[in-house]
């Protein structure tokens, strides 16, 4: 048995750079992919949105988001998290795993019934805990029950648009029921809370909205997607992949990824904004073969960029914002909710989608910033302090 007393979370030198470099990486994408709805440009009717200036500008950032961003940079976050669990469940084993898991679906029901209803921590949790029942089968099943796991979506929308079967439909149906004894409807739904001026009326909102992000989570097939995820971060941490990187052809693998991922991602950016026209399952189809592709082209790009020139001093600003992921994450929630709702700026649904983009991208740069400031007095975020002495049961000092 694990006395948690004598184990300790991982140090800065145990980190490895290359990790948090992808997770400041992944940040950046997923805070250009979580804006639009912050700002509430996502909830906007299509007739509003090309009421805006910047419509005809915003097709065409509509267009790149769903071709360089949409699922790329979750599915490079997921992968990370794979990689912590295993480095985890080696080091500490299951048990402590499991109270880890446990602290984090509390971190994210909280964000999600308080904060932001796009919440992903208590899904990931969730994924976590279901890892545990994977990681005693052979290598060569995981890689299959993984890839399985990717392609359920698929057949799952396919049983939906040629079997009539909707397994999101009832969580459709609680949701806009949710919604009404809120006194929420389709017409206020995008101004609800940039018009609220009280806490009272944000959390009438956000409690909807967790009906809502179940129906997603379900409509969206997540929990397989991000499963399968999990199980290929954790093959690559079992084998400590991301420490042999000059063992790997990460070159050969970059071009290949490449090949696949970036035509795919074309075809899955105009199947997008086409609305489906090859119908539910082809789309769902060119998701699983585009995002993954691409977003492994990505790290292999980091990575290979990386080899090239270890010393560079903007790996270890960009990597900042990574070692202390939860923090950044839970606070471009809290950016969001003071520049966009109306219990801060109120400035949802003013401007269209190049500047909510744009906005995005300061957001990060001023999360290196402090990332970079905070860890040069502290040792650790102060969300990821509190998750750790929570999880060992005893006090870290904050400063190293």
């Amino acid at each position: 048995m694990i006395q948690t007393s004598n184990v300790g979370p991982t140090t800065v030198r145990q980190r490895h750079l290359i990790l948090d470099l992808l997770r400041g990486l992944a940040l950046m994408g997923i805070a250009l992919a979580n804006f639009p709805e912050f700002a509430l440009w996502t909830f906007l009717s299509n007739e509003q949105q090309a009421a805006m200036p910047t419509a005809s500008v915003d097709r065409i950032v509509r267009f790149i988001q769903y071709l360089l961003v949409d699922g790329k940079f979750y599915t490079i976050f997921s992968l990370l998290f794979g990689i912590g669990f295993s480095l985890i469940l080696a080091r500490h084993g299951r048990r402590l795993f499991f109270r880890r898991m446990l602290i984090l679906v509390v971190i994210g029901f909280l964000h999600l019934m308080f904060i932001w209803s796009g919440d992903i921590l208590l899904l990931y949790a969730v994924g976590g805990l279901l890892l545990i029942l994977f990681i005693n089968v052979t290598d060569r099943r995981l890689v299959v029950i993984a890839v399985s796991l990717i392609l359920i979506p698929v057949g799952v929308d396919a049983l939906t648009e040629f079997g009539g079967v909707d397994f999101a439909g009832p969580f459709y149906e609680a949701w806009w029921h949710s919604a009404a004894e809120q006194g929420i409807t389709e017409e206020n739904f995008a101004s609800w809370l940039r018009d609220a001026d009280s806490y009272g009326e944000m959390l009438s909102f956000l409690i909807q909205g967790a009906h809502e992000r179940l129906w997603e989570f379900v409509e969206g097939h997540r929990l397989p997607k991000v499963l399968g995820l999990f199980i290929m971060g954790y093959l690559i941490g079992k084998y400590r992949l991301y420490a042999r990187l000059e063992e790997l052809p990460m070159k050969r693998y970059f071009l290949l990824s490449l090949a696949v991922g970036l035509p795919m991602s074309l075809l899955y950016a105009w199947s997008a904004v086409q609305h489906h026209p090859f119908g539910l399952t082809a789309h769902s189809l060119l998701y699983a073969v585009s995002v993954i592709p691409l977003a492994l082209c990505y790290v292999c790009a980091v990575c290979l960029l990386y080899l090239r020139c270890k010393e560079a001093g903007i790996f270890r600003w960009i990597a900042a914002p990574g070692r202390m992921a939860l923090s950044n994450y839970i606070s471009q929630s809290l950016i969001g909710v003071i520049l966009f709702y109306g219990l801060g700026f109120g400035l949802g649904t003013s401007f269209g989608l190049v500047y909510v983009e744009l906005t995005a991208l300061a957001v990060f740069l001023l999360q290196i910033i402090c990332s970079r400031l905070w860890l040069h007095f502290f040792s650790f975020g102060p969300l990821e302090w509190l998750w750790r002495m929570l999880t060992y049961g005893r006090y870290f000092p904050l400063s190293s």
